[in-house]
C-alpha cells in the first residue's frame, strides 16, 4: 500500500522524503536567524548554513521581499515579527489569547504579580501572552522570547500533561536540536508535577524568583500550554505564594473551560 501526502511518500515499513532543496534554504536562513537577536551579514549566514553567498543571495532577497527578514545597520539582516504575527492569526491561537487576557488581567491585580501564558513550539516554550503587575516594581517575560523546554517551568507542566507519543516526539526532537539528553530524573520530576497539577519552584535561570505554573488543557486534558507566574516576594504587605497560588489555580481552570478544556481530577 502507498500513500502519498504533502510530498512524502509512505510505504510500509519504509518512507521515502521529496527533496526541497529552495524551501529547505528558506527554511535555514529563518531558524539561523532566529537564534541571533544582532542578526547577521550575508557572510555569515553562508558560512552558518556552509554555503555560498551565490547560493544564499536569492532567498535573502525573496524572503526580505515577502517580509520575513529585514536590513537593519551594516548590512545585517534580522528576522521580522512576520511569523510572530502569524502565529497569533493562526484561528487557534487567536482563540487562546482572547480568552486568556481578560483572565490574565484579573489574575495580575488580584496577585498583584505579572504572569504569561507559554505555549510548547517543538522544542522551546515561546511565551505567547503576558501581562505586567500594577506595580512599580516588578519582574515579566518578554512577549514572543523563547526558552528551552528543560530551563522553564511551563516546559516541565506542558511535558508533564502530554499523552505519551506526544510527550516522546516533543524530547526526541529536543535532543535532537541541542545534542542532549533529558535529566535522568525526568519521569519522577514529571510524574510529581501531574499528581500535584502543577509545578512551584525557583527559576531555573533567575535568582530570587519562583515559578508558578499550571497547566491550560484541551478538550482531551491535554496540554495546549501553561499559564505561570514569576512570582517576587515584596518587603511590604502583598499576597504570599500559597495565596498567589490559589487565584493562579482558579484562573487556569477558568482559562481551560473558556476553550472547552477538560479540567483533570
Amino acid at each position: 500500500m502507498v500513500s502519498k501526502r504533502g510530498g512524502r511518500s509512505s510505504k510500509v515499513g519504509k518512507t521515502v522524503t521529496y527533496s526541497t532543496p529552495a524551501l529547505e534554504k528558506g527554511l535555514d536562513v529563518i531558524e539561523l536567524l532566529a537564534h541571533q537577536s544582532e542578526g547577521l551579514t550575508k557572510s555569515q549566514i553562508a558560512r552558518g548554513l556552509n554555503r555560498t553567498v551565490s547560493e544564499i543571495f536569492r532567498m535573502l532577497l525573496c524572503l526580505e521581499g515577502r517580509g520575513y527578514i529585514s536590513q537593519i545597520a551594516e548590512e545585517r539582516y534580522s528576522l521580522t515579527l512576520k511569523l510572530f504575527k502569524l502565529v497569533q492569526e493562526h484561528p487557534p491561537t487567536e482563540r487562546l489569547i482572547a480568552d486568556a487576557l481578560p483572565v490574565m488581567h484579573r489574575l495580575s491585580h488580584e496577585a498583584m504579580q505579572s504572569c504569561h501564558l507559554g505555549v510548547l513550539e517543538t522544542d522551546r516554550v515561546v511565551i505567547l501572552a503576558q501581562v505586567n503587575a500594577p506595580a512599580n516594581l516588578g519582574f515579566y517575560v518578554k512577549l514572543g522570547s523563547t526558552v528551552d523546554l528543560m530551563e522553564a517551568a511551563s516546559g516541565y507542566v506542558i511535558l508533564s500533561h502530554l499523552n505519551d507519543a506526544q510527550r516522546e516526539r516533543t524530547l526526541v526532537e529536543w535532543s535532537r536540536e541541542t545534542g542532549k539528553k533529558p535529566p535522568r530524573d525526568l519521569d519522577v520530576h514529571l510524574a510529581r508535577i501531574r499528581k500535584a497539577g502543577y509545578e512551584k519552584r525557583a527559576s531555573y535561570l533567575v535568582k530570587g524568583v519562583m515559578n508558578i505554573s499550571f497547566p491550560v488543557l484541551d478538550d482531551r486534558g491535554s496540554a495546549v500550554g501553561a499559564l505561570t507566574v514569576p512570582y517576587i516576594q515584596y518587603t511590604e504587605s502583598a499576597k504570599n505564594a500559597d495565596q498567589v497560588t490559589k487565584i493562579l489555580r482558579k484562573a487556569t481552570a477558568e482559562i481551560t473551560a473558556a476553550i472547552g478544556g477538560k479540567l483533570n481530577p
